[in-house]
């Protein structure tokens, strides 16, 4: 794994950590309104969810990475939405800056839980070397989660102190120090999610699907409340935090068909839903055991995200 610019950890850990704590307080705000839009039409709720919060916080965003200079504007740039100034970066360069500006916008709109997260990371092909998550409305004060050179900070935000500097003094989250349980996000297999979560179940496991959790999976893996994801197709906004976590606490993420790990260079653009997904089945576990579980459950699954 590469390490990165220190000019670049010095910018992710100040302006931009500002800027996505910013960003989370936008969000917290603008919920309390209509703030809903029509664009997407793949056909799933979760996936074509669209809010105006969703647009504005992109925004800003793409505007702090910008304005720090080269050390971002040569990178690509993967945004789940399309406001801001994409164009200002480099569509061929060797490192993929990646934001999903509001994460679970479906339930976020619909005034559902307070699982939402604004997220950023950081990759190269094959491995993802920086992620940055702020979760604002859940306890104790809208927590932020770091994750960078195989070391995980997860805890309570202190917004009369600079954001990056809160993120690297919160303790490590280390394997030991989390309680697991067994589990696991099952989604992305459209109109038959209950079907595979109750085969995750069978297996041992506990398959919960996306309308029983009980928040943010980021914050779930990190405390220890879920052990892993099932999911057909990920896209490549979120779930690479997701697979930084699992690969930080011991684990992996890793095709079910082949059990080979899970990198970047493979990538399909889903013109139902407007972005750009991982193919196939990925199963992500912190621990092992609970990856093989998944793998075996899940291998001789289609891979096919639409059937139709």
């Amino acid at each position: 794994m590469q390490p990165l610019p220190q000019d670049m950890l010095e910018a992710l850990d100040g302006p931009i950590a500002a800027a996505m704590r910013w960003s989370g307080a936008i969000a917290r705000q603008l919920r309390r309104f209509n703030i809903a839009l029509d664009s997407k039409t793949s056909g799933n709720a979760a996936t074509d969810a669209l809010t105006l919060t969703d647009l504005v916080a992109q925004e800003l965003l793409v505007a702090a990475l910008r304005d720090c200079g080269e050390v971002f504007r040569q990178c690509r740039i993967e945004a789940e939405e399309s406001s801001g100034d994409l164009a200002a970066f480099n569509a061929s360069g060797a490192l993929t800056i990646a934001l999903d500006p509001i994460d679970g916008t479906q339930r976020y709109r619909d005034r559902i839980g307070n699982g939402y997260s604004v997220l950023l990371h950081l990759r190269d092909a094959t491995d993802v070397l920086y992620s940055l998550a702020f979760l604002p409305e859940i306890p104790p004060a809208g927590p932020g989660l770091r994750v960078h050179a195989d070391t995980v900070h997860y805890g309570p935000d202190q917004t009369r102190h600079p954001a990056g500097k809160v993120l690297a003094a919160l303790p490590g989250v280390a394997p030991q120090t989390r309680t697991p349980t067994s589990n696991v996000y099952v989604g992305g297999f459209q109109y038959r999610e209950a079907e595979r979560a109750h085969a995750v179940t069978q297996a041992g496991l506990r398959g919960v699907l996306l309308a029983e959790m009980p928040g943010s999976i980021f914050s779930l893996l990190a405390t220890g409340e879920f052990v892993g994801m099932l999911v057909h197709s990920p896209n490549v906004y979120d779930f690479p935090i997701v697979l930084h976590l699992a690969r930080a606490l011991g684990g992996n993420a890793v095709w079910v068909h082949n059990n080979m790990p899970v990198h970047f260079r493979d990538t399909w653009v889903d013109s139902r839903a407007n972005m750009i997904r991982l193919p196939g089945i990925v199963a992500c576990a912190v621990d092992r055991t609970t990856l093989q579980t998944l793998i075996n459950v899940a291998h001789d699954w289609s891979p096919q995200r639409y059937e139709d």
